[in-house]
Order: C-alpha cells, then structure tokens, then sequence
C-alpha cells in the first residue's frame, strides 16, 4: 500500500513506540514521526521502533505536521494516501485499514476517524473536549453544511487532495482547517467509526486549564476565519 502515516509527538517516550507497533506494516509504506521539541527520548523510541524521524523544534501540533507533509513532498514516488495518527497511544493504529477503505474501495477524498460514532473508554474524553467537539461540529454544519460528528485526529486523506487544501494553522485548529477547506473545495469526505481510550501520559492540551481555553478559541476563530 502506497500509504504513510504521519504522527506528531511530543515527549511521548512512553507512548510512541507501541503506537508504531500496532500500525498494520503490509497496508504503510513508511512512518514520519515529526518530533516537536521533545525533550525526553521520543526521537530515538520512535527510530528504535522502524520510523523516519523530521524535527520541527517550535511548539505546535499543526506545525509538526507541516513538518511532516514538506519531508513527504521529497518522496518519490509520492503517496497516494496520508493518514494522520496521534502519538500518545488514545488511537487505535490497528484500524487503519477500516479508515482508508472508503477512500480504497469507495473513491471518498478525505476519511475522519469519528470517536463519537466509536467506543471511548470511560475517562478518555473529558467533558470539555466532548463538547467542544459537539460545538465546532455544529459550526461546520451551520457555516459550511457538511455533516461530522467529531474533529477526530485519526483521519486519511488522498495526497493530491491533501496539497490543494494548502494548510497554514500551526497549532491547535489543524484538525478543523482541513475539515473547512475540504467542505469548500467539496472533497468528498465521510467518516467511519474508530475507538478511542486514555492516552499514555500527561496531556498538553486537555490536562490543564490553559490548554482547553486555548484549543477551543482557536478551534471557533478558525472556523469563522475561513467562512
């Protein structure tokens, strides 16, 4: 499969090498771990376990992707499909094939891996991310008219559809950037159901007070930015 996983990660030492290990290797050409900043051993767990490692050493979650997609852009041949996974093992890689097979067998541009629609673990959500989620996802539907159920950041998406939408956030309104973009480029986008369980670790965003206010203002100024 001509298929690359790309997860950011920030000192995710403890996480990262078990989320390369469940990645399906016969469906995934190649994973880039972009390393942004990690002060701690993420860089080398992540060699340990068989990824390529790119450095973005200014914080940002939409930065470390960046990142990523310009290594991608030196490939040759390029991917067919990106698939964008989080590093602190809340995903389940093993699903992978379920969230690309709309875009194999059904011709769907871009895939979200929806955990509204999936199992959550008791504890892995806190409240204010679920309704964050149900208030950008409303947003989306009420300004741009497309229907999702969560900003999921386990998601796949055709590469040659992936460039046009010429992303630019470099923190926390990556995920609903390309959501937005796809609906007014009209790609053609659904969602499947993926699972979801506590992540390994401390959260940067949703464990403190600070990082939830900030991820949700940047989440809803960058819905209207682009309306």
């Amino acid at each position: 499969m001509n298929i690359i996983v790309i997860i950011p990660a920030y000192n995710e030492e403890a996480a990262i090498g078990k989320v390369i290990a469940e990645i399906p290797k016969n469906w995934v050409r190649e994973v880039v771990v972009a390393n942004n900043g990690s002060t701690d051993q993420t860089a080398a767990r992540a060699r340990e376990a068989g990824a390529t490692v790119v450095h973005e050493p200014i914080s940002g979650y939409g930065r470390a992707c960046l990142r990523a997609i310009e290594y991608v852009k030196s490939l040759d041949p390029p991917p067919e499909i990106i698939v964008f996974l989080d590093g602190d093992h809340s995903d389940y890689p093993d699903e992978l094939p379920d969230l690309v097979r709309p875009i194999l067998k059904q011709n769907y541009d871009m895939v979200i891996g929806s955990r509204a629609l999936g199992k959550r673990e008791r504890g892995s959500m806190t409240p204010q991310q679920v309704f964050g989620n149900w208030l950008a996802t409303f947003l989306l539907r009420l300004l741009y008219g497309v229907q999702y159920t969560d900003l999921g950041p386990f998601r796949a998406i055709k590469w040659d559809k992936l460039l046009p939408l010429d992303m630019q956030d470099k923190t926390y309104g990556w995920t609903v950037e390309m959501q937005l973009k796809a609906a007014k480029q009209c790609l053609k986008s659904t969602e499947v159901a993926v699972n979801y369980r506590k992540r390994i670790g401390f959260s940067k965003i949703s464990g403190t007070v600070k990082g939830v206010v900030l991820a949700g203002y940047k989440i809803i100024t960058t819905i209207f930015k682009y309306w």
